[in-house]
C-alpha cells in the first residue's frame, strides 16, 4: 500500500525487500524497526530513516517497530523518549501496539552472553580502556590478543557475574568476543559486548550495573522482535561483520539481515545529537525546538508540514554512497505542500502610511478577499476593511524607481489588492533625515473589480491593512543557522560553532496584519502575500495575540553573502 509520497520507482532497499518477498525468505512476513537511542531530539536525518522504515513497511503490508536503544544510562532519559514518539506521530506514522524498549531484553541479553562464554566464544578482559585502543592494531597494522584471552570458560563466568553481581568498579572488566585480532575489519577485532557502569538507568533503576553495548544490544533486540529488514546508516557499514557473528552464532534463519544506506547531509546544517546538544547547552539557541534547529521539534515550530518533510524524503530518494543535499530540495518540498495548505492573507512588515485623500473621512468598506488563488480547488474568503488611512510595504514604493518599476512611484499608481487602484499625489517626509514618512494618494472609485487595462495592465497589486483595523504583531524572519554549507568541515580551524550565522534570526516588530488573523490558532499556517509562508508560533503564541514565524520563502531567493533578512 503506497503512501501519497511514495513513488513507482523502487530503490534497491525496496529490491531487496520486493526479492525476500517473491523467494519467500521470511514467508510473508514484512517487519521493520526505527531504533533511536533515547539521548536527543530526532533530527531531520532521522526523519529520512523514519519515512523509509515505516514506508517499506506499509507498502508491503508489514509492521515497523519503535524500539529505543536505551542502553547507555548516562544520556538517556524519558524526556527523549516522549519527545522522539510525538515526532514519529506528527510525521504522520504509528507504531500501534508494537512499542518496545531493548532495556526490556537486559535479562535475556545477559543470557545470550552467558551463552557465548560457555561456547568459547566470549571472554572477560581486564586491559584498560587505552590499553585495549593499543592492543587493536591499526588499519595496516594487525591487532594483539590481549593477555587475558586466554581465561577459561569458568574463569569467564565466574568473572562475568561478579560483574554483574556489582563487585567490580568501573573499567575493571569488560566482555570481548573472541573474533579475529588480525582482522582487515577493525570492528572484529574482538569487539566489546559489555561495560561496567554504575549509573542509574532512567527506566531499570539500579537493577543493574553492566549495560550491552550498542553493537551487542542491537542485533540481539533484532533477532528477539524477529525483525526481517534491518536499515540503517552508512556509517554502520561496518558493524554488520558484528552484527552477522552474533546472529550466526545465536540464531538460525531465517535471521534478520542488515542493510545500509546513505545519511542524510543538508547544507547548512548539522546532524550530530552531541553537537545539537552543544547549541543547547551553550545558550546559542533558545532549545531543542529553536525554529533555527534541524529537529524535528524545530521544523514543527517553524512551521514545516509533515506532508512537506514526507515529500523531501520521498524526492532525495535512497542511495548507496553519502552525498551532501542542497537545502533548496527541503525548502522546495515545504514551499510546494504549503501551497495547498496556507490561505493566503494580507500582511505589511514594514508599514508605511498612505492616506487616500479623495476617500470619504469616517467611511469602512469591507471587501472581499478570497483565500485562494484560481489554481487552487479550494474554497473559502473574509471580508477586509478599508479605510481612508491604510499601510503599504514599504518596498513597494520608490521614488526614484528602474523603468521596470511595476509597484507604486510618484505620479504613479498601483492596484491595492481585492480593492481599487490608487495613484500618488504626494510624498511626506520627516524634517530632520529626509526619510520617506507617508504618502498621499487618491483613490479611482470605478476600479474594485475592474479589468485592467492599458498602462495599468503593467503594474503589480499591492499588499495592503487598514490602519484603524490592523493587528499589529512581531514577525520573526528565520534564516539559515550556519554562513557555509558544512559547518562540520569548514577548515582553517573553525568549529561549527565558529561558523553560525549571526543573522540567523531577526524580529520584525510592529508589523501589521489584516484583522482576520487575531483568530489564528499557535500552528497554523498562512501564505502573507508576497513576503513568505508564516505560521503562528506554537509555543508563544496568544488568544487574539499571535506571534508568527517565517517558514519559508515564496520561492528560492537565497545569494551567497546576503542573507534572506536582508533581501528586497
Amino acid at each position: 500500500m503506497k503512501g501519497p509520497e511514495a513513488s513507482d520507482h523502487l530503490d534497491f532497499l525496496r529490491e531487496i525487500v520486493r526479492r525476500d518477498t517473491l523467494s519467500g525468505r521470511y514467508g510473508d512476513r514484512v517487519v521493520t524497526r526505527f531504533p533511536p537511542e533515547p539521548n536527543g531530539y530526532l533530527h531531520i536525518g532521522h526523519a529520512k530513516s523514519v519515512c523509509l522504515n515505516f514506508g517499506i513497511a506499509r507498502e508491503n503490508g508489514g509492521v515497523c517497530h519503535l524500539r529505543f536503544d536505551d542502553t547507555n544510562p548516562e544520556t538517556e532519559d524519558m524526556t527523549y523518549v516522549e519527545s522522539i514518539m510525538r515526532d514519529i506521530r506528527w510525521l504522520g506514522f504509528d507504531w500501534e501496539d508494537r512499542l518496545f524498549f531493548a532495556s526490556d531484553y537486559f535479562e535475556k541479553l545477559y543470557e545470550f552472553a552467558v551463552r557465548l562464554i560457555r561456547d568459547g566464544k566470549a571472554y572477560v578482559d581486564s586491559l584498560n580502556e587505552e590499553e585495549i585502543r593499543r592492543y587493536r592494531g591499526t588499519v595496516t597494522e594487525p591487532g594483539r590478543e590481549s593477555p587475558y584471552r586466554g581465561r577459561s570458560v569458568e574463569e569467564n563466568l565466574d568473572l562475568f557475574a561478579g560483574m554483574r553481581a556489582g563487585k567490580f568498579p568501573d573499567g575493571a572488566h569488560v566482555l570481548r568476543a573472541r573474533g579475529d585480532m588480525s582482522a582487515r575489519n577493525m570492528k572484529m577485532r574482538d569487539p566489546l559486548l559489555y561495560r561496567i557502569r554504575h549509573a542509574t538507568h532512567y527506566r531499570r533503576g539500579d537493577e543493574w550495573c553492566i549495560y550491552p553495548m550498542y553493537d551487542f544490544a542491537h542485533p540481539l533486540s533484532d533477532a528477539i522482535e524477529d525483525i526481517t529488514h534491518s536499515i540503517c546508516t552508512l556509517e554502520f557499514e561496518n558493524n554488520r561483520a558484528v552484527y552477522d557473528w552474533l546472529l550466526d552464532n545465536l540464531f538460525e534463519e531465517p535471521r534478520p539481515h542488515q542493510y545500509e544506506f546513505a545519511r542524510l547531509n543538508l547544507d547548512y546544517t548539522i546532524m550530530s545529537k552531541r553537537k545539537l546538544l552543544t547549541l543547547v547547552e551553550e545558550g546559542l539557541v533558545s532549545g531543542w525546538d529553536d525554529p533555527r534547529m534541524p529537529t524535528i521539534a524545530g521544523m514543527r515550530r517553524r512551521g514545516y508540514t509533515p506532508g512537506g518533510i514526507r515529500l523531501f524524503a520521498a524526492r532525495i530518494g535512497v542511495d548507496k554512497a553519502n552525498s551532501r543535499v542542497s537545502m533548496e530540495l527541503l525548502e522546495n518540498a515545504i514551499r510546494d505542500d504549503l501551497n495547498a495548505r496556507a490561505p493566503r492573507v494580507m500582511a505589511v512588515l514594514r508599514p508605511l502610511k498612505v492616506t487616500i485623500t479623495n476617500y470619504p473621512e469616517g467611511k469602512v468598506e469591507w471587501l472581499k478577499a478570497p483565500y485562494w488563488p484560481r489554481d487552487i480547488d479550494r474554497e473559502g474568503s473574509r471580508e477586509v476593511p478599508l479605510s481612508r488611512e491604510v499601510y503599504i510595504e514599504r518596498t513597494d514604493f520608490l521614488e526614484d524607481p528602474p523603468d521596470d518599476w511595476i509597484r507604486l512611484r510618484p505620479g504613479g499608481e498601483v492596484r491595492m489588492r481585492n480593492a481599487y487602484f490608487i495613484r500618488c499625489e504626494g510624498v511626506d517626509r520627516d524634517p530632520d533625515s529626509g526619510e520617506v514618512t507617508g504618502l498621499s494618494c487618491t483613490y479611482d472609485p470605478e476600479s474594485l473589480g475592474a479589468p485592467s487595462k492599458g498602462a495599468r495592465k503593467k503594474t503589480t497589486a499591492i499588499q495592503w491593512v487598514s490602519a484603524a483595523h490592523a493587528l499589529p504583531v512581531d514577525v520573526r524572519l528565520y534564516d539559515r543557522l550556519f554562513t557555509v554549507a558544512d559547518p562540520e568541515n569548514a577548515g582553517d580551524g573553525k568549529t561549527f560553532q565558529d561558523c553560525l550565522n549571526p543573522r540567523s534570526l531577526e524580529i520584525v516588530r510592529g508589523c501589521l496584519v489584516e484583522p482576520s488573523l487575531a483568530k489564528a490558532s499557535p500552528g497554523e499556517p498562512f501564505q502573507f502575500l508576497r513576503n513568505g509562508y508564516f505560521v503562528a508560533d506554537e509555543v508563544d503564541s496568544r488568544p487574539g495575540a499571535p506571534i508568527f514565524n517565517r517558514i519559508v520563502d515564496l520561492k528560492d531567493r537565497y545569494r551567497a553573502g546576503v542573507p534572506a533578512t536582508k533581501r528586497k
